[in-house]
């Protein structure tokens, strides 16, 4: 969809830490780490423009205990915004966090006469993965019925498929380290990164906490398949179901080669031309379309390059017209697939590092991509940017942004 007066005013996120008890995050609530990029937003747009906004709107994965109640809600509440402010709360997968951008940026365009907050959050140490429960992730009948399968073990069928090997996937993770490292040394994130308090004030998180310096591929090599036992026990035979002309699926992804559980938030400041100039504020972006697509629940991880394409398509650009990719890295043999079939030029894709190194906190992660993006193009000076997400069951979305400092395109 192509928008005509959409704009992002700002974009913050927490660092991501570990998803697991004990990570750096833990301790505190999802409500937490939106109310302080919320904090964060007024010191930098001024209170009235956070306030004033018309609408918060955030994507979550793992609707239940910490994350339960109706969290854009709750976050409303906790950070003490006007009781006239709608919230929504969304579920899109991993597509969630860029969801919410781009519906902000559909009312936008749509007359909206305020600015909107718009991102999401997720914290995988308070709800982890699957922790809705749904029946379909454990009934085999049902899942069997709904073609329901992991996305990890879809992950190996993707590779399978394409015949990615270890070394191919390996090579993207180390990538992704050493580029997120580089860009935390060099300050790259400095713009985009609010670092997060603890409840006693002291600095409980400053940068991401996945990172591995250190990583070296003799380390990837020895880590060994993680999914074999998993599609043993049954996600294979459903795949090979939907596959028959695969005799096997090829186990390659190790825990290295996906992205970490991890717990964090992004937020962003939406809204039409007006709207930012009442408020007196001066736009990073300009979003020109947002895409959502979907596919087929067994083939998953595809849905993302099935909007991509509709959106270069719709605007009349190639790859080779965008000047920064954020490029989803939902296991490794997704953004290795990318770059042997698409040829990106590499110097314009997750140049800062991706999900591999960083880590996916579900329903924050298209929020983050857009946030790294509208930085990264206003520091390189790059005219456009594109953002790709993908997400279990054959989820999918792009967004489409342009610096403003550049000009903008009809």
């Amino acid at each position: 969809m192509k928008l005509t007066d959409a704009y992002v005013y700002d974009a913050v996120r927490t660092p991501r830490g570990k998803g697991l008890p004990g990570g750096a995050l833990a301790g505190l609530a999802p409500h937490d780490l939106t109310g302080q990029l919320i904090a964060a937003l007024k010191a930098r747009q001024g209170e009235d423009a956070v306030s004033g906004a018309s609408a918060l709107m955030l994507g979550c994965v793992g609707q239940t205990g910490a994350q339960g109640g109706h969290i854009a809600l709750v976050s409303r509440l906790a950070a003490g915004l006007p009781h006239a402010m709608s919230a929504l709360t969304l579920n899109n997968f991993c597509a969630a966090g860029l969801t919410a951008a781009g519906l902000a940026a559909q009312r936008a365009s749509a007359g909206e006469p305020g600015l909107m907050l718009a991102g999401g959050v997720e914290m995988m140490s308070r709800v982890p993965f699957m922790g809705d429960q749904a029946d379909y992730y454990c009934d085999r009948d049902l899942a069997r019925a709904l073609r329901y399968v992991p996305v990890a073990l879809a992950a190996d069928l993707l590779a399978t498929r394409f015949d990615l090997d270890r070394e191919a996937l390996e090579a993207e993770v180390l990538a992704s380290h050493q580029r997120a490292h580089a860009a935390w040394e060099t300050g790259r994130y400095g713009a985009s990164v609010v670092p997060v308090t603890a409840r006693d004030g002291s600095v409980a998180l400053a940068r991401d906490e996945l990172i591995r310096a250190n990583m070296t591929p003799e380390r990837l090599a020895a880590l060994p398949p993680a999914f074999a036992e998993a599609g043993a026990a049954g996600a294979d035979a459903v795949m090979l179901a939907v596959r028959p002309e695969l005799k096997a699926v090829n186990h390659v992804h190790s825990i290295a080669a996906c992205p970490g559980m991890a717990d964090g938030a992004a937020l962003a400041l939406i809204g039409a031309r007006d709207a930012g100039a009442r408020a007196g504020l001066k736009p990073l972006a300009r979003i020109l379309a947002h895409v959502e697509a979907a596919g087929d629940p067994v083939d998953q991880l595809t849905a993302g390059f099935a909007a991509m394409d509709r959106l270069l398509a719709g605007t009349g650009l190639t790859l080779g017209d965008i000047d920064r990719i954020e490029f989803m890295e939902a296991f490794a043999a997704v953004p290795a697939l990318f770059r042997r079939e698409r040829a990106p030029d590499p110097g314009r894709v997750n140049v800062n590092g991706g999900h591999l190194a960083m880590g996916h906190p579900m329903g924050a992660s298209g929020a983050i991509l857009l946030t790294t993006l509208v930085h990264e193009l206003a520091r390189c000076g790059g005219a456009l940017g594109l953002v790709v997400v993908h997400g279990g069951s054959g989820v999918g979305a792009a967004m489409l942004v342009e610096q403003v400092q550049t000009g903008e395109i009809a």
